[in-house]
């Protein structure tokens, strides 16, 4: 019996990284914003983000034990969608935003869908934008110590100019995650120089948008409009942490590029004519839904298929 061969279909891939060490390694990239996010909105926001991590990985739990399902939550999965939800609530939310929000990303749109590698759209992407459609006052609330100021992005609607250099900092109103650049630039750094993403993606996500808004924007190739957008409403927590997510973007690297093309151009359209000026959020999840369409139109051709026959 010791000398049986197992035989299984390939491929055969041996490698160490496992699903464990990549959503480590992805925790990890996400707590400078996060840190700078506590830094900046205080205690709300650190509670904000507990509870919403817990929600995500006890709905994970409690689905496998009332499934009778292998308990999966050691794949830290669960940790990162609730991490990446939290990281797009606005600062003064309730903390049972963060459980309404968690439980959603995780019985809807993954377990119900199979778990791991299953799901058809971001896990804390669908569940923010189910969150902006049902409770549109609280996520749309910026305040800060019941100080409500204009987001960067809604000055920019209103044809002011935000102070670039603030943004940049993360002296700005926004989501817990989404305002300091140089903190998201940090995160996206480690996850490259890891290995985790690679810049085909990110990279086109962004240089597209760039392009149509300063084709379509109304103020040309102005640097300083063009940076505002670069560095506000959440265009770099979505394009390296998000768009990137390996189950719900492409397969082929073709597809990837065809994938940031009309993430680029799904963002500027919301941000040009859209009600709220940011559309990160649902451009990502609609995109994921047109991955199916993108992986089967740019799957490689099998050897010897499309020719032509000789008679």
């Amino acid at each position: 019996m010791n000398g049986l061969l197992n035989v299984s279909s390939n491929p055969h891939t041996r490698s160490k990284v496992t699903s464990s060490s990549l959503m480590f390694t992805v925790i990890v990239s996400l707590l400078p914003a996060a840190g700078y996010g506590v830094f900046k909105f205080g205690l709300n926001a650190l509670l904000l983000i507990g509870v919403t991590v817990f929600s995500a990985v006890m709905a994970e739990l409690l689905f496998d034990l009332i499934t009778r399902r292998k308990i999966t939550i050691g794949d830290f999965s669960a940790m990162v969608t609730g991490l990446l939800l939290a990281l797009n609530l606005p600062p003064a939310a309730p903390w049972w935003i963060g459980v309404v929000g968690a439980f959603f990303a995780i019985v809807v749109v993954k377990m119900l869908f199979g778990g791991l590698g299953q799901n058809f759209m971001n896990p804390a992407l669908g569940a923010r934008c189910f969150l902006v459609i049902s409770f549109a006052s609280i996520m749309t609330n910026f305040s800060v110590d019941g100080v409500s100021e204009p987001t960067p992005l809604a000055l920019l609607r209103l044809g002011e100019r935000p102070d670039l250099v603030e943004m940049v900092k993360g002296n700005t109103p926004g989501t817990i995650g989404e305002t300091s650049v140089i903190a998201l630039l940090i995160g996206a750094a480690i996850l490259i120089i890891f290995g985790v993403i690679d810049l085909i993606i990110p990279g086109m996500y962004i240089l597209t948008f760039l392009l149509c808004m300063g084709f379509f924007g109304g103020h040309g190739f102005d640097l300083y409009f063009l940076a505002a957008h670069f560095s506000g409403g959440g265009l770099l927590l979505g394009a390296f942490f998000m768009a990137t997510d390996y189950v719900t973007r492409p397969i082929t690297k073709l597809g990837q590029f065809v994938y940031g093309i009309i993430l680029g151009i799904l963002t500027a359209i919301f941000r040009i004519i859209g009600p709220s000026g940011e559309g990160v959020s649902f451009s990502i999840i609609i995109s994921n839904l047109l991955v199916p369409l993108i992986d089967k139109a740019t799957a490689p051709r099998f050897f010897g298929k499309g020719g032509t026959r000789n008679e």
